[in-house]
């Protein structure tokens, strides 16, 4: 394992220092291996734990290239590895959430277009007051992820969508047991929405953070 590490290191210093740049493909395996001082054993694994997380990609016949390094690319590891939660770390990841999504939110209102705001009422108008729960916490991931996404930061963008997954299953569970649930988050999102539409950034924020602790506070009720 400390080989397939050090193979790892010496990839990565490539990389950061610029010998390797996004699209570059890498020299042929034995070719980096003797320039690194490696086995072609210890690289091949390294290359393929690199390309498990996003930062190189192997192409069948055609050789080993760098990927582009894209927040957003990079950041599917995190998805992935989020996808491995336990039941009792939910409350953890909805505070961070909590931490990132009113920031996030806060950002957008001054960045988010009259023609964004008007496609996020349109996404409320047709859900109705009464959409089942399924379809209200479909409607609550693409809403906040269209505001989210108008921050106008791609990295805060993908950390909150690999943090969604989690609590997907805890904001079902509330739509389910706690009589209110629909209605209020429904009320929440209107808020969000028009405190966005007021560019008040801080209220974008306020009510977002509410939107977030309501479903916390309840989760750490039930448990």
């Amino acid at each position: 394992m400390a080989v397939t590490d050090e193979a790892i290191e010496k990839i990565k210093g490539m990389i950061v220092s610029g010998s390797l740049r996004p699209g570059d493909r890498l020299p042929k395996e034995s070719e980096l291996a003797a320039d690194l001082g490696l086995s072609r054993n210890s690289l091949r694994e390294a290359v393929r734990a690199l390309s498990l997380i996003r930062i190189l990609d192997v192409r069948q016949g055609d050789g080993t290239y760098v990927t582009s390094l894209d927040p957003q690319l990079l950041l599917e590891a995190l998805s992935f590895v989020v996808d491995f939660h336990r039941d009792d770390t939910v409350l953890e990841f909805l505070a961070v959430r909590r931490i990132l999504e009113p920031a996030a939110t806060a950002m957008a209102a001054a960045r988010i277009s009259e023609q964004q705001l008007d496609a996020l009422s349109a996404q409320l108008d047709r859900l109705g007051g009464e959409p089942s729960v399924e379809e209200l916490v479909a409607a609550d991931l693409e809403f906040h992820r269209g505001i989210v996404r108008s921050s106008g930061n791609s990295v805060l963008c993908s950390l909150l969508d690999g943090l969604s997954g989690p609590t997907t299953r805890a904001r079902i569970w509330r739509g389910l047991t706690q009589e209110d649930a629909v209605s209020r988050t429904l009320h929440e999102h209107r808020a969000i929405l028009g405190a966005l539409r007021d560019r008040d950034a801080e209220a974008a924020r306020s009510w977002a953070t509410v939107h977030i602790a309501s479903v916390e506070q309840w989760l750490r009720s039930t448990l």
